[in-house]
């Protein structure tokens, strides 16, 4: 450790002066001299004194030695800054200028290679992507843009059945729900008549135009006594059966979701003639499926689209579990916009869409028949043998392989596992047989969140045929 203190300088006056001859001191001075241009310390145009070894070591009372350095070099001044006067400026080595880490390469390779790579799967999967959608010629089979109700394409339907879903609502054919205004057709839910809900009563639909082809459908009743009561909500449902269908093409619905919690809006497609048998033997297609309560809804809300195939040799055996696929809405909610839900479908395969082509929801390709896509067991659980309703076709396409037309509603709660029992306060069981009266109960509860924005609205819905099939040639 050095000695030097910092605070005393070489140039303060000294108590004791060094008794040194003229003779020593001029040697001193050559000496100091001589060092001037070695002393990395030295502040150019300036004398340094250097300390002599044979002064210090001689002259014991001089002011070198009473500092007590053993070195020669007893300070440091002020300012002044280290430099080795052992390596010169300029000759330190550095190796890796004239000969490179064979290594050192490979940095830039790899990398390189990867990104090789990922292009080359990025094709690829493009590649697979494309050969699979073959580009048709289609003939436009319905342009519907709402300017008006068409009664020649579409049908409201009457009922109460809820299409074996347990739903919550009853369709009516009134503009109270369904209606047309401003080039939009709206899909709206209100409350049931309370008197009717309260009291013991019959409601009976088929002499009011029921649509549906089961007493269940078309006949609903309050019981005071068990606590069954009717439909306590009314809402729409429309078909294009009547007057648009296509086998094979393509179909488009721009629309705006509702917000309102327990709301069920649906795009779906339903074969206009049942060649298989009942459903799901005919199958079904569902455009779009979603909910109506927001974000924090813990199955998804309506920032959350769903596509899927029914198909199955019964209504226990139905095989949608195998391509039901959510799609996820990008920092919005499907209700805070109008969009486009597609889907195209040939011989060949079938995909879902929202917005563009290229955002997939379900694709299936027709690789194999549906009964073995189906993975159906041999037996129900009564051990009565599955037969597949398809086998005569021996085709991969069947059941989708006949006229579908389009169906688009707006439904409210349900049985059947939609809203799933203990979910984000649902008030009501599916197997309860007072659910739909526990639904009524906390209308307090969900009717509110209906007020802004709580119907389903349509803005145009395009249908296109295949070329070569019902007679398009395009």
């Amino acid at each position: 450790m050095s000695n030097y203190d910092p605070e005393k300088r070489s140039d303060e006056p000294s108590t004791q002066q060094p008794d040194v001859s003229k003779s020593t001191a001029g040697d001193a001075s050559s000496a100091d001299a001589a060092h001037d241009t070695d002393n990395p310390f030295a502040t150019p145009g300036t004398h340094t004194p250097h300390p002599n070894p044979s002064i210090s070591g001689s002259r014991p009372g001089s002011a070198i030695s009473s500092r007590g350095s053993s070195s020669g070099y007893d300070y440091f001044p002020r300012g002044a800054y280290f430099r080795s006067r052992r390596v010169k400026k300029g000759e330190i080595e550095r190796p890796w200028i004239e000969k490179k880490d064979p290594r050192e390469k490979w940095m830039t390779i790899i990398p390189l290679i990867g990104l090789f790579l990922g292009c080359c799967a990025v094709g690829i999967i493009i590649w697979d992507g494309v050969r699979h959608i073959a580009v048709h010629k289609y003939c436009k089979v319905l342009d519907e843009d709402f300017s008006s109700w068409n009664s020649n394409i579409w049908t409201k339907e009457v009922e109460v059945g809820g299409y074996g879903n347990g739903q919550f609502e009853m369709t009516t054919d009134t503009d109270e729900n369904v209606f047309v205004k401003d080039g939009i057709l709206t899909i709206k839910p209100t409350l049931q008549n309370q008197t009717i809900l309260e009291t013991d009563y019959v409601l009976d639909l088929r002499g009011q135009g029921c649509t549906g082809s089961k007493w269940t459908d078309c006949v609903a009743s309050t019981n005071t006594t068990n606590g069954t009561i009717i439909n306590p909500v009314k809402s729409g449902r429309i078909n294009s059966k009547l007057g648009a269908s296509i086998k094979f093409g393509r179909v488009e619905v721009v629309a705006k979701l509702p917000a309102g919690d327990w709301l069920w809006p649906a795009i779906w497609m339903l074969p206009r003639d049942n060649v298989y048998g009942e459903w799901p033997r005919s199958g079904e297609i569902d455009i779009l499926e979603s909910r109506g309560n927001n974000y924090t809804y813990e199955q998804g809300g309506n920032d959350i689209a769903s596509s899927t195939l029914h198909f199955g040799p019964d209504s226990d055996h139905d095989g949608w579990w195998r391509n039901n696929v959510k799609r996820k809405a990008l920092h919005t909610t499907y209700a805070a916009d109008f969009n486009v839900f597609g889907v195209e479908w040939s011989e060949k395969y079938i995909f879902t869409y929202i917005n563009s082509r290229l955002l997939q929801v379900i694709f299936t390709h027709f690789d194999e028949p549906f009964w073995t896509y189906g993975q159906f067991p041999l037996a129900d659980t009564n051990g009565t043998r599955l037969e597949n309703p398809w086998a005569r076709t021996q085709s991969n396409t069947s059941p989708f392989d006949q006229d579908f037309y389009v169906v688009i509603n707006l439904a409210v709660g349900g049985e059947n596992g939609w809203f799933r029992d203990g979910k984000s306060g649902k008030p009501w069981l599916d197997r309860s047989p007072t659910s739909k009266k526990d639904f009524w109960n906390a209308k307090d509860q969900w009717y509110p969140t209906w007020q802004d924005g709580g119907q389903m609205q349509v803005k145009s819905v395009k249908m296109w045929q295949q070329s070569g099939h019902n007679g398009c040639t395009a």
